[in-house]
């Protein structure tokens, strides 16, 4: 068994050898062509050079080489699907619950009894793109490895602090007939990029849309859940979607998310609220974003743009690692907003007394 550790303090993730992404690569045709694998600091490296991955593989020929990173991402995703379920012990949970047998299906990943305690509930949300759920960007597990593209040190932490997770899988959206079968082919690779058919997309019911995903799990699943206190942390679009679920489903979402962690966010309060003045005092109380900027973490940001919640920095001007770079950052905020929703819980709670308990029985 070989012991990783993807988070730079101590050793939590137990991988065993047939977990690896070159099991995966050896079982598609590109063996030679995608000689790599993830060290045990979570980096890709090339398995002779120990180099970074190469774009470039073909010379002169762009075509190849992006169909060759389109194979390797897929890869990239399906090893993250495997880390969420086998590393972090979540659980895959088909959408829409009712779906016929042959009907296209998509998914989001959930912590064991996420949904049946009345503990606290973190739930994250993507930026937009190719990538699926578990990670934050594909470029960046690409470049910078699994520790600052996947969001597993973030569900590592939330299940440390005894929190249910939520994974959702947003981009998800569309089963791509043409394609499924010959994503990872290698004889079928020069038909597929000089094919001028056009692509037969078929969506997935309650899962067209980033918008349409979210707003299907928190119907039936979270809305539905014992859990009172729930916490988004949204990143890029993912902020978008998060504001226009809050504005779909008003007081339900007021009444049971205590926070919301926005990552260089997307969202827009005026555009999208219609100048709702309590969903804009709502957010302005129960959110913070951390944007990509030259300032030191957490450092106040002024902003022309938005003046909806305060923003502070994420310590580094790459979009792609704010998200890694704050995570210790939006966890204590959390913590601190949990904290004092619990106390003011409390104390507005009645409190039994002799005599109102003899009220009560006459």
């Amino acid at each position: 068994m070989m012991m990783t550790d993807f988070t730079g303090e101590h050793t939590w993730l137990q991988i065993q050898h047939e977990l690896s992404l070159r099991k995966l690569i050896e079982g598609s045709e590109y063996q030679e062509e995608l000689k790599y694998d993830f060290d045990i600091k979570g980096e890709l490296r090339h398995l002779d050079t120990n180099e970074s991955f190469v774009f470039n593989y073909y010379k002169n020929a762009h075509e190849q080489n992006h169909k060759r990173y389109q194979v390797l991402g897929h890869l990239i995703t399906q090893y993250v699907y495997e880390l969420l379920e086998r590393v972090c012990m979540l659980q895959k949970v088909y959408i829409p619950t009712d779906a016929t047998e042959d009907e296209p299906r998509s998914f989001f990943f959930m912590s064991e009894n996420a949904l049946t305690s009345s503990s606290s509930l973190i739930v994250l949300l993507q930026d937009r793109g190719v990538f699926r759920a578990g990670q934050w960007g594909q470029r960046m597990i690409v470049s910078e490895g699994l520790q600052h593209g996947t969001q597993i040190p973030f569900i590592k932490m939330a299940l440390q602090s005894h929190r249910g997770v939520i994974v959702l899988n947003p981009n998800d959206n569309f089963v791509d007939l043409k394609t499924e079968k010959e994503r990872s082919s290698f004889s079928t690779r020069e038909e597929s990029l000089t094919s001028t058919q056009s692509v037969w997309w078929i969506p997935k019911r309650g899962s067209s849309s980033p918008e349409e995903h979210t707003m299907y799990v928190w119907d039936h699943f979270i809305s539905r859940s014992a859990v009172k206190n729930v916490a988004f942390i949204a990143h890029g679009y993912g902020g978008l979607v998060f504001v226009d679920l809050l504005v779909q489903r008003k007081w339900a979402v007021m009444n049971r998310v205590y926070s919301v962690a926005f990552i260089d966010s997307m969202h827009n309060t005026q555009h999208q609220t219609g100048s709702d003045p309590q969903i804009q005092e709502w957010i302005q109380k129960y959110c913070r974003e951390w944007v990509s900027n030259s300032k030191p973490l957490d450092k106040a940001v002024g902003s022309l743009m938005k003046v909806d919640c305060p923003t502070v920095s994420a310590g580094t001007e790459k979009y792609n690692l704010a998200p890694s770079c704050c995570l210790h950052a939006i966890f204590k905020y959390l913590k601190s907003t949990l904290k004092a929703k619990t106390t003011t819980a409390f104390r507005h709670s009645p409190v039994a007394t002799r005599s109102s308990t003899r009220k009560k029985r006459q």
